[in-house]
């Protein structure tokens, strides 16, 4: 490991595509960069790391124009360039696809049209044609070894689930041939068989030549894909490590203590009262009727790929959904919300998969968005408390460990593991009978992880029950006393965790790769 944070690879004497100079950045007195110097190399991909709160967006944002507020100086081929916006970056070669992928989607126009969005911008005057547009737009697809439908390109982008959305904005980023790719969590909402084709995708591109920057918190990913990692902490570069990685130095560079990368269940709880049951509802039309018991006591797992149907059963729980057939019970009692705030209302809280669209609102600060669903319990004689507002939303900061200045920060200047962990901790605020809580951990690092963890086994061991839906087997080993493993609508593995050992669950999460055919395929 070295903490030259200029250094390329070793034998790589090629001329960086891009380089940073004492790069910094502030938001307000916030200094948020701190003097990044860095080299990206082409053909070659560095996996950029760092805690939540640790700079790694802000320095996204600065290569990408999406913030030109920068100090410092950005050279492309070796001349500074000013990048004063998206567009100023995109002609200069850099592309960016953020974690926020319902930023990079339009409602209201077609996914063809999505996909050749950047296009759009500037053809005010221009005939366009819509057998042009789509033959376009399925060039840029079939980057990602993707063939999708006339059918599905002229319908409505907002109808995207959020793992083709993703797919939409990659694809758009690879149409302009960029000299330096960045890619923020470009696996979050993919599934197996989607990543390992974007695998294939990256490796090719590295092969050409592509300078490419990969954030994950997945170490697994970075591990199969990245020559070089970057860290950052607290904004400033801490190393910077060639192949082969030493991850235990790596994390201490992230997190700035020692942490083991791999982290097992220490004492599995067998639940005793049951606090909910699923009986004879259907996930899928051609799918079996699926029952299922929650317990008191204990933290459920729920592992599956995209498709599988933990969404759907997550929505179903929480209210987001009504079942088409069968029928829930909540303490020993018929359950059958028509709106989450019914389920609310009963003590089920719901943590949902995409937290742009679900469960964040634009503009709103970090103690409107804990309050919202709880101006009740923050008021007096009909009027609300700011103070108990405010309390409120510090005891979630505290308590999750969100990376803020203020509790009156807006919640979309964030980062996208903070904003995940304000959502978490909105609702665990609650101490609900029943948290369910759908791609949780999405990303959030590993130390956030574990700090939600033991949050679930607290409100578990008060009597409550937790089911956390997850598409990553480490997560769901990490947290869950009890693992339940969904293969198209269907339980196909159901077991306690000190019973079950890794190759077991893995077998049945992906050794009979069953689901449903994609809506959008």
């Amino acid at each position: 490991m070295t903490h030259d944070s200029t250094a390329l690879l070793e034998g790589d004497d090629r001329a960086p595509v891009v380089s940073l100079r004492g790069v910094s950045l502030s938001y307000g007195s916030n200094v948020v960069l701190r003097d990044v110097d860095l080299d990206f190399a082409p053909g070659r991909i560095t996996a950029l790391l760092g805690a939540n709160g640790a700079g790694k967006s802000t320095l996204i944002k600065a290569l990408s124009g999406a913030n030109p507020r920068y100090a410092g100086s950005i050279s492309v081929a070796g001349t500074e360039v000013a990048l004063t916006s998206p567009t100023v970056a995109r002609l200069h070669g850099i592309s960016a696809v953020h974690q926020k992928v319902a930023d990079g989607i339009v409602p209201g126009l077609t996914v063809a049209e999505n996909v050749l969005l950047d296009n759009l911008a500037g053809a005010r005057g221009v005939m366009r044609s819509r057998r042009r547009d789509l033959a376009a737009a399925r060039r840029a697809l079939a980057l990602l070894g993707l063939d999708w439908s006339d059918r599905v390109l002229s319908q409505d982008a907002r109808d995207l689930r959020i793992s083709d959305a993703q797919l939409v904005t990659l694809a758009r980023a690879l149409r302009h041939t960029p000299r330096l790719l960045i890619l923020d969590e470009p696996t979050s909402a993919l599934t197996s068989a989607e990543a390992d084709r974007l695998f294939d995708v990256l490796r090719a591109l590295r092969a050409d030549g592509l300078a490419i920057v990969y954030v994950s918190h997945r170490f697994g990913e970075i591990e199969a894909l990245a020559d070089s990692v970057v860290v950052l902490r607290d904004g400033t570069v801490q190393s910077h490590s060639p192949r082969p990685f030493e991850w235990n130095g790596i994390l201490h560079d992230m997190l700035g203590r020692a942490t083991e990368l791999a982290q097992k269940r220490e004492h599995v709880h067998r639940g005793g009262t049951v606090v909910a049951e699923v009986q004879g509802v259907p996930l899928f039309p051609e799918a079996r009727p699926l029952s299922l018991t929650i317990r008191g006591g204990e933290v459920l797992g729920v592992l599956g790929l995209i498709g599988a149907g933990k969404s759907e059963l997550a929505e179903v729980l929480g209210g987001l959904a009504r079942p088409a057939g069968g029928s829930l019970t909540l303490n020993g009692a018929p359950y059958a919300p028509r709106r989450p705030g019914d389920a609310i209302a009963a003590g089920v809280v719901l943590v949902p998969e995409d937290r742009q669209r679900q469960a964040i609102l634009p503009g709103w600060s970090i103690t409107q968005t804990v309050s919202v669903p709880f101006l009740t319990e923050s008021s007096r004689w009909g009027t609300l408390r700011r103070d108990l507002e405010t309390d409120r939303a510090a005891a979630v900061v505290a308590d999750l460990e969100v990376v803020t200045e203020s509790v009156q920060t807006s919640t979309d200047d964030l980062s996208g593991g903070n904003q995940q962990k304000v959502i978490v901790g909105r609702w665990l605020s609650a101490n609900p009978r029943l948290a369910v809580l759908d791609e949780p951990f999405r990303g959030v690092d590993i130390a956030a992880r574990r700090g939600i963890g033991a949050h679930l086994n607290t409100l578990a061991q008060s009597g409550n029950a937790a089911v956390v839906f997850s598409s990553d087997v480490d997560e769901i080993l990490e947290v869950s006393d009890r693992i339940v493993v969904l293969v198209a609508g269907e339980v196909a593995l159901d077991g306690y965790a000190d019973t079950l050992d890794r190759a077991t669950i893995v077998t049945a999460f992906i050794g009979a790769d069953t689901t449903p055919e994609r809506t959008t395929a």
